[in-house]
């Protein structure tokens, strides 16, 4: 193998596109250029892509992940912001003919519509992205609440973020991400990435998520406006019991008080219980009886 093809992951070839287009990541944008193989291969993996399904890409960068991701799928659409890294992709990625490169905020695309538009309705669409850690909240639950239900996202995140999200009831790190996003997916850790895998160093390490969709989890709550709304007053003050949150939200009422404890006793929620206790199934059934007692 020559060094011109030599993987774009590869740090001496990462290093060579940087050195030719005088490529300095930038900040601003959150970029980190993923320079350890085996990480990719792993992402990949976790991805389980067929040779007959569709990957979506966010943040290609100079195009590591992606090069990986066409030598699987059959289509490879990788959306990047930055207009700069354009021309690079153009030409690190020359040698795939199932890939395509579109400048667009991911954010700002009707993902619906984009379907229709490349006539991929049928077809098993993935999600795997490397995600900057400024915007990776926004991007996962505009992914997750996307009127095209995605089959699988795997992403790389800040470990933190990746911890919030997998939680389990009872863990410190479980929350309102971490419902929000397991009311429609199943969610783990495939593994942990260093901070030495990338170019430049962030400061922090890095997980790769696996959030698998639920069949029908859309229709799985009632009143999802008010489902939301009680699940942000639940953990609205974490230091705070469940009750007291619920009663800032609800009104701080005797009345409200001996209502919002005959809900708890219905879903066996203990009375001085914190949100981080309560299950979805629990909080499921406990929007349903508020809504019904208040």
């Amino acid at each position: 193998m020559t060094q011109s093809r030599l993987s774009i992951a590869d740090p001496i070839r990462t290093n060579d596109i940087m050195r030719k287009y005088k490529l300095r990541a930038k900040k601003s944008l959150g970029q980190n250029f993923l320079t350890n193989e085996k990480v990719l291969d792993d992402i990949v993996d976790a991805s389980g892509l067929q040779s007959d399904e569709i990957a979506i890409e966010i943040g290609p960068g100079i195009g590591a992940l992606t090069e990986k991701l066409a030598q699987v799928a059959q289509q490879v659409y990788a959306f990047e912001i930055d207009d700069t890294l354009i021309p690079i992709l153009k030409d690190t990625l020359s040698y795939y003919d199932n890939i395509e490169v579109i400048n667009e905020d991911i954010l700002k695309v009707d993902l619906d519509q984009f379907v229709k538009d490349h006539h991929l309705e049928g077809k098993t669409i993935k999600v795997v992205a490397n995600l900057p850690y400024y915007i990776t909240t926004p991007i996962m639950l505009n992914l997750i609440n996307s009127d095209y239900p995605f089959q699988s996202l795997v992403l790389m995140m800040q470990k933190e973020v990746a911890e919030r999200v997998t939680a389990k009831p009872g863990h410190r790190e479980y929350g309102s991400l971490t419902i929000a996003v397991q009311t429609r997916m199943t969610a783990r850790i495939d593994r942990i990435v260093g901070a030495k895998s990338f170019i430049p160093r962030p400061k922090v390490d890095s997980a790769v998520a696996v959030l698998d969709r639920i069949p029908d989890s859309k229709n799985d709550i009632e009143d999802p406006k008010y489902f939301h709304k009680l699940i942000r007053s639940s953990f609205a003050h974490k230091r705070k019991s469940l009750m007291n949150n619920l009663l800032n939200w609800q009104g701080r009422t005797d009345e409200n008080r001996d209502k919002i404890k005959a809900v708890f006793e219905k879903c066996g929620i203990a009375e001085n219980a914190r949100g981080e206790q309560v299950s979805i199934e629990q909080f499921k059934q406990m929007a349903v009886e508020l809504k019904k007692t208040i």
